[in-house]
């Protein structure tokens, strides 16, 4: 009997008004301590970078999928959100049987999907998964700041916070802003 090769996919920064949403999949190694694997949000940001760098050292195969704020606007959040959940499967070396995904929603692929609402506290493929999008966003969001400081987005990594929607208002959305999100779209669309 051969055994199914599992990918757990997540994604990260739906709700953001600024950047990417961005999703991960992951094929883990049977050798893996899942034991420290859980849901990102609730894992401090020292020991999620930890962690990702531990399931990226002992995966079998790790593929990223990326939406532009600019794909998000032209599509939906909800379709982009299931295009970068596409892209992360293809990205992967190795295709696998089966994919374990957060949420209600699966992309439309030609490999077999099971979703599982809030996967990723239980299922340690799609927690791998949501550490290693969220660290991999979270960097995106430190990156952009380095060059356009003045939204803070180091500190909220794009999400809707009251200190980043009254930046907005004071200097007008930057190219990374999702135009098509409230509040963003009722001044600027």
């Amino acid at each position: 009997m051969t055994s199914q090769i599992l990918a757990g996919i997540d994604e990260v920064g739906r709700g953001c008004l600024a950047g990417p949403v961005i999703s991960a999949a992951v094929i883990l190694k049977d050798s893996v301590d899942t034991s420290q694997l859980r849901d990102s949000k609730k894992i401090t940001p020292k020991n999620r970078a930890k962690l990702a760098n531990y399931i990226l050292n002992n995966a079998h195969s790790v593929g990223i999928g990326f939406c532009s704020n600019h794909e998000i606007d032209r599509i939906n959040i909800h379709m982009a959100t299931l295009l970068s959940m596409k892209k992360s499967l293809f990205a992967l070396s190795i295709q696998p049987d089966l994919a374990l995904i957060d949420g209600k929603f699966a992309p439309d692929v030609d490999i077999e999907c099971k979703t599982y609402i809030k996967g990723d506290e239980s299922i340690p493929q799609i927690s791998a998964a949501s550490i290693i999008a969220k660290v991999v966003r979270d960097n995106y969001m430190t990156r952009i700041d380095k060059e356009f400081n003045v939204y803070k987005f180091y500190q909220h990594k794009g999400y809707g916070t009251k200190e980043h929607i009254e930046l907005i208002n004071q200097f007008g959305p930057s190219i990374f802003h999702r135009l098509s999100f409230s509040p963003l779209k009722e001044k600027y669309l």
